[in-house]
């Protein structure tokens, strides 16, 4: 009797490589800064100061509760995210997650569409 040969079993794959993709350099401040003190003929000093007094009346505005449009850009506001109850990921217990705020940003039209 004539035995048939043992059906091969398919290679294993070799774990898929990791895609790479190529992340944008991120900008600091500074250099933007830097860049529209130029731009309009003021020194550094001077546009970081506009800057930061920029940034804090930004933060005053969120505290407050008031949304900060930002033309061109977006939309900034204060989100509530209510109480909930989720999973430790380690153990699977179950947690109580507290309320909390959270800043969001909503992507103006002409961003998106220039993008």
């Amino acid at each position: 009797m004539a035995t048939k040969p043992a059906a091969k079993k398919p290679a294993a794959k070799a774990p898929a490589a990791a895609k790479k993709t190529a992340t944008a350099p991120t900008i600091p401040m500074s250099k933007l800064i830097a860049e529209l003190a130029e731009k309009h003929g003021m020194s550094k000093k001077a546009a970081t100061e506009l800057f930061g007094d920029f940034v804090e009346l930004t933060v005053k505005n969120l505290k407050k509760g008031n949304k900060v449009r930002l033309t061109g850009l977006g939309i900034l506001q204060v989100r509530k995210r209510a109480a909930r109850m989720g999973r430790n990921p380690a153990t699977g217990e179950a947690i109580k997650i507290k309320a909390s705020k959270k800043v969001a940003f909503r992507v103006a039209k002409d961003l998106k569409e220039a993008i």
